[in-house]
């Protein structure tokens, strides 16, 4: 049994006193506690509490006895638990002993944008260069619950205005967005490029560390330009490209390429070439798009784009038509988001270096399976790297390459990969699941056969294959285990 924890953040505040003493205020993820001082000031109504199963918030009201002025000093230390325990590492993020008037208008105002809507704390005008005294009184704050934007690893990572804009929705409230984005779990962390979202949303460590790299890889550039056409003919035959050939890189065409390239450059690598490079592919103001195959794993041939060049979304459909395949690759960094779709697998595990089970996989799914895309997910797997499920259906990796069916139930064996090349097999083994056979035929032993129906091999629970029998019960699914859940970093609905 894995038990996850979480980051724990700790703040330790410290006023120094006229009387030569000090207040300290500790904030953790979990609780705040003010040490010494109670002459000055009360917190005892200040709270950190569980906003919800995901996050934690700083509530309740303080009041101060006496106004804060020059005679007041301030440091900020800041430190944090990896592990979630009490062993801290000091975090770089730091703020010397100063005055407590000249933090007011440096610290305090840049920001005091932070709990501007939740709190009464007083908000400086820009450019204010003199705030003292702090006025004694009682100060509430509610729901506070501070973003990574105001950290200095994002901020200062991202320093251009408007280059990266951060914002967070409450989904409750806003029940039409989360509906339009397909929200059902929280955290949910997408990005919007071109106005539009991508098709993969953030699902890394909740790390400060671990966001802004995955930002800083969204703003590296999409294409890859080439300086001579042989650098085309050794580009990895196993990735799907696309290609480029333009006379200038200020063409509307290369403007339109380059939105496209912006949006699918998790599926697809883009390359460009440009002026004399490439004078000999294509007619002087007339560029050429051209989509090459993975070669290695697929019989497809390179492809030509026929339509406006200038029309993004044209473009953008037959990019993503051509580097989103209908047989897909599953590895664990997809397949959270593989499982979210919600359909069952057909999975072809095959050997690390077999291409070409791969390609006869693919040919048999695109000549005979088309119609299904709308009903399973046609994968591919590395039965090295997944060797747990072939344990779970008492296979090995020197019984590869094998065929099964992940229903997120059970799974089902297709009893033999060389079965896949008679006619209709591979199409009655899904019609056989959609019709719930297997399941039945699992349980209570065979159905009457018939020249339309197969019959699907029987792992028992020791692991050994046998014919089918009453009483058997199929592996579970070992796939459904990397569906989002309350072992990852996401929490469904329902968990809520």
């Amino acid at each position: 049994m894995t038990t996850t924890r979480s980051t724990i953040l700790a703040i330790l505040l410290t006023l120094w006193l006229p009387r030569s003493s000090a207040v300290n205020l500790e904030v953790q993820l979990e609780r705040i506690e003010q040490v010494g001082g109670e002459w000055f000031a009360d917190i005892s109504k200040m709270r950190v509490r569980k906003f919800n199963r995901t996050a934690f918030v700083l509530d309740g009201s303080y009041t101060l006895f006496h106004d804060i002025d020059e005679g007041f000093e301030e440091s900020v230390r800041v430190a944090y638990s990896s592990m979630g325990n009490n062993q801290f590492n000091e975090y770089p993020m730091k703020m010397a002993r100063k005055k407590i008037c000249q933090v007011m208008v440096e610290e305090y105002a840049e920001f005091q944008h932070i709990w501007a809507n939740y709190s009464n704390l007083p908000q400086l005008p820009k450019g204010t260069t003199r705030f003292c005294p702090f006025p004694k009184g009682t100060y509430w704050v509610k729901d506070l619950q501070p973003d990574a934007a105001w950290i200095p690893p994002v901020r200062e990572a991202f320093p251009e205005a408007g280059r990266v804009v951060m914002g967070k929705v409450d989904c409750d409230k806003e029940s039409s967005a989360a509906s339009r984005f397909h929200i059902s779990k929280y955290p949910t962390l997408k990005v919007i490029r071109n106005g539009q979202p991508t098709k993969r949303e953030y699902r890394g460590a909740r790390t400060v560390e671990a966001f802004a790299d995955f930002i800083k890889k969204q703003l590296e550039d999409p294409i890859k330009e080439f300086f001579n056409l042989k650098d085309l003919e050794v580009l990895d035959t196993k990735k799907r490209i696309v290609v480029g050939y333009f006379d200038r890189r200020d063409m509307v065409e290369y403007n339109t390429f380059r939105r496209v390239a912006t949006n699918l450059k998790e599926d697809c690598v883009f390359y460009a070439g440009f002026g004399d490079v490439v004078t000999a592919m294509h007619p002087p103001g007339h560029p050429i798009i051209v989509f090459r195959p993975d070669v290695a794993v697929s019989d497809a041939n390179d492809e030509t784009f026929t339509g406006n060049q200038n029309n993004f979304d044209e473009l953008n459909i037959w990019v993503q038509q051509k580097c989103v395949p209908l047989v897909r690759e599953i590895t664990f960094e997809n397949a959270e988001e593989l499982t979210e779709e919600g359909l069952p697998f057909l999975i072809l595990f095959h050997g690390p270096d077999d291409h070409q089970s791969i390609k006869d996989y693919k040919t048999i799914i695109e000549t005979q399976l088309i119609t299904e895309k709308q009903n399973i997910n046609f994968l591919t797997a590395d039965g090295k790297r997944f060797a747990h499920p072939l344990h779970h259906l008492g296979k090995s990796q020197s019984d590869l390459p094998l065929i099964a069916i992940d229903s997120f139930r059970h799974m089902y064996l297709f009893p033999s990969f060389k079965d896949m090349f008679v006619p209709g097999k591979l199409k009655q083994f899904l019609n056989d699941l959609y019709s719930g056979k297997l399941h039945r035929e699992f349980h209570y032993g065979p159905e009457k056969s018939d020249d339309n129906t197969i019959e699907v091999m029987v792992v028992s629970n020791n692991g050994q294959d046998g014919g089918p029998r009453k009483g058997t019960t199929p592996p579970e699914s070992t796939f459904k285990n990397l569906a989002p859940s309350n072992k990852r970093y996401t929490l469904l609905k329902d968990e809520l």
